[in-house]
């Protein structure tokens, strides 16, 4: 890669894994209160759906912000506020004060992805291995937050593990003020798109006006989001909706999920002694939960890699179909014993990240570069937004028709989103 490419994707890769750091760290925080406060599963899955859907609620304007003023000072900013969200959350008192936390920090986050991935689109010529570094970094941060969150737990109190997490937003504010780069490398001096990416050009739009006039009035948003909602965009969102309520459904209760399934870390001979307080502390759904998450990171590389190689709406398609199944025989291996356990949660772990470079690739596709922020935001809204739902149903299903009902339910969100890439796949023909 290029200089430039380097320092963007570095720059996005270091952000792209904090904030992914906390929202994965949350799950562990809520088999934790689950277990020291009154709360049920359907209560807390609320809870943590506000969070989640303020993550996305923020992306619209994050994008508009992110195309008005560039990336670098708007994700640090957003870096700031997750760091002070996570130090609130360290002085919670109860329930209230955690929900208040969790909604700053998802409004801290949610301007991350349209700032971090619009730069990506427009500032990283080689685009397929920049989302492919970004989501492999994103990955780390998803199965760190979790690993270092379960670690500290065995030790600390968990408003004390909350305090701690505050240093690595302090560490990446301090790197991401020294960042320079392009921002705009990879867009010609005409507007258009290097020859090696493959997203639209952007010349004259519907509305007279062009792609490089900042989004600065209501006026000229409702425009550009007229022109941006093209029949294949439209699908894509769709794509988008689909992922992100089968992501946040399935990882929300899923360290709690995959206790029901494993061993007692008794019977684990060998590691502890069955009667000792760490025995206790331990956890093992954690650490299998970060064992999901980290097969991820493969699976980041393999989908970014394939953006530059196939189709977008056949990988779209693929990935969908395979989730769809992955969700129906989940329990059933699960219950089959630790293999079949560890074999089915590795294959959701990989198919489930291989899926964000492909979908991230197709809102490039669909959208004109210089409205790759606001497209972003409208994809982050719909991802993490109305995808949060998928935290609350999950919570329902849970306490209503247990993991077997849950994940047959769930499925039918991959299922839907393979119809909705077909469609897209069967317009590109």
């Amino acid at each position: 890669m290029q200089t430039n490419d380097r320092s963007i994707v570095t720059f996005t890769g270091v952000s792209h894994a904090l904030v992914h750091t906390y929202e994965l760290s949350i799950p562990i925080f809520v088999v934790v209160w689950l277990e020291t406060l009154p709360v049920t599963t359907a209560l807390l899955g609320t809870i943590t759906a506000v969070g989640y859907g303020l993550f996305g609620a923020g992306a619209l304007p994050g994008g508009i912000l992110a195309d008005r003023y560039g990336a670098n000072s708007l994700v640090t900013a957003g870096l700031v506020g997750m760091g002070v969200s996570f130090l609130l959350l360290s002085v919670a008192p109860g329930v209230l004060t955690i929900a208040v936390a969790l909604g700053l920090w998802g409004l801290s986050a949610s301007v991350y992805h349209p700032a971090g991935l619009a730069l990506i689109s427009t500032g990283v010529e080689e685009r397929g291995t920049g989302f492919a570094y970004h989501g492999m970094a994103g990955n780390a941060g998803i199965a760190a937050g979790p690993l270092l969150t379960a670690l500290l737990l065995l030790v600390f109190d968990w408003r004390i593990v909350a305090g701690l997490l505050v240093l690595p937003a302090v560490v990446a504010v301090a790197y991401a003020r020294t960042a320079e780069f392009d921002e705009m490398a990879a867009v010609s001096a005409d507007g258009g798109e290097s020859s090696d990416t493959r997203g639209t050009s952007s010349e004259q739009r519907s509305d007279g006006g062009t792609d490089s006039e900042p989004t600065s009035s209501l006026r000229s948003f409702l425009a550009d989001s007229r022109a941006l909602f093209t029949v294949g965009f439209t699908l894509a969102m769709l794509v988008v909706m689909m992922n992100g309520l089968f992501y946040r459904g399935t990882l929300t209760f899923l360290p709690e999920v995959l206790g029901e399934f494993l061993p007692p870390v008794g019977e684990l001979v060998g590691v502890f002694e069955p009667d000792s307080a760490l025995a206790a502390e331990f956890d093992l759904a954690y650490y299998f939960y970060v064992g999901l998450l980290s097969v991820g990171i493969a699976g980041q590389y393999v989908g970014g890699k394939l953006t530059d190689r196939i189709s977008i709406p056949v990988g779209l398609t693929a990935v969908f179909a395979g989730l769809a199944a992955i969700a129906v025989v989940f329990v059933p291996a699960a219950e089959a014993g630790l293999g079949p356990l560890l074999a089915v949660s590795a294959a959701l772990g990989f198919v489930l990240f291989t899926l964000q470079p492909v979908y991230q690739a197709s809102i490039a596709k669909y959208s004109p570069p210089g409205d790759r922020g606001l497209s972003y935001g409208y994809t982050y809204l719909t991802n993490f937004g109305v995808g949060a739902a998928g935290a609350a149903i999950a919570g329902y299903l849970l306490s209503t028709v247990g993991a077997d009902g849950t994940f047959l339910g769930l499925a039918v969100f991959p299922a839907l989103g393979l119809v909705f890439a077909a469609t897209l796949w069967w317009l590109d023909e």
